[in-house]
């Protein structure tokens, strides 16, 4: 498998759902740590792990995946991503973001810094291949966009529901280094779902639509299949102590079979701020 198909597996964990609608009140803190199984047409196709760290003031969040059972035998490849950012009236701000990939025929590195407006600076290797029929990217298309690691933490409104459509009803700007796309996201239901360690409870799932923008070449099959796939959905639960939704599952139809993400682990907890150690008695 190329490290360009890696970079998709571990895009479909980090990036099926992302921020978009600001919070109100007070944002609390929460830590998840999960892990999932990837897979295709009921295949084992890989792993990947996702961590996330939040407060009110700032997010952390990486991942990671690798290619296992057949797909490694075949093709051996593994990744990391990671992001960090502010959280500005309770909504994750992207400030850099981060992403490896390698197989054993390609590696490939992204770097992406960002502000309040849009990508300040970038480096990507190996460059996008040239071609005349691939949509170019302006500068207009790098700002207000989220890079696909902070995509992953969906921001309901504090006086929402979480488990309703206001967890997906939303267009995402994503950029991720090499192509500028929309993933509109629409409500389709609230289904129980159960981890075999962790998160037990409802979970909100989300229809995904896919619209490029840049950087992508209109004429080629996949582009197009992906354009008008109407089976993509995303399995949204909360990070415990805070409004912030994140993917427990994912489902995409493909030719040979659906792919889909699996949360196995998902451990999700409050975080308890630190506090002031007591005053010895006697000490000054």
């Amino acid at each position: 498998m190329s490290a360009s198909m890696l970079r998709v597996c571990l895009t479909a964990v980090l990036a099926l759902a992302g921020a978009g609608t600001a919070l109100t009140g007070a944002q609390a803190d929460g830590r998840l740590e999960a892990r999932y199984r990837m897979s295709i047409g009921g295949l084992e196709l890989g792993r990947a792990a996702l961590i996330i760290e939040i407060d009110d003031k700032s997010y952390v969040a990486s991942g990671s995946g690798r290619l296992t059972g057949v797909a490694q035998a075949v093709a051996p490849g593994k990744g990391t991503a990671g992001a960090r950012g502010t959280m500005e009236h309770g909504a994750p701000a992207p400030r850099s973001f981060a992403m490896e990939a390698e197989s054993e025929k390609k590696s490939e590195a992204i770097r992406i810094v960002m502000n309040a407006v849009g990508v300040t600076d970038m480096r990507v290797e190996p460059p996008v291949n040239p071609a005349l029929d691939r949509v170019p990217i302006s500068d207009k298309d790098k700002k207000g966009v989220l890079d696909p690691m902070t995509a992953a933490l969906i921001a309901v409104p504090a006086a929402a529901d979480p488990f309703s459509a206001k967890a997906c009803d939303r267009v995402l700007s994503i950029f991720d280094g090499r192509q500028r796309y929309d993933l509109e996201l629409s409500f389709e239901r609230v289904e129980e779902v159960k981890a075999e360690k962790g998160y037990e409870g409802p979970a909100v799932v989300c229809r995904i639509a896919y619209r490029p923008v840049s950087g992508h070449r209109p004429n080629r099959s996949a582009v197009k299949y992906m354009m008008k796939n109407r089976d993509m959905f995303v399995w949204l639960v909360p990070v415990a102590g805070t409004k912030v939704m994140v993917p427990f599952r994912a489902a995409v139809a493909t030719a040979i079979g659906v792919a889909r993400l699996d949360a196995e682990s998902f451990e999700t907890e409050p975080m308890v701020p630190r506090r002031a150690a007591p005053a010895r008695a006697g000490a000054p």
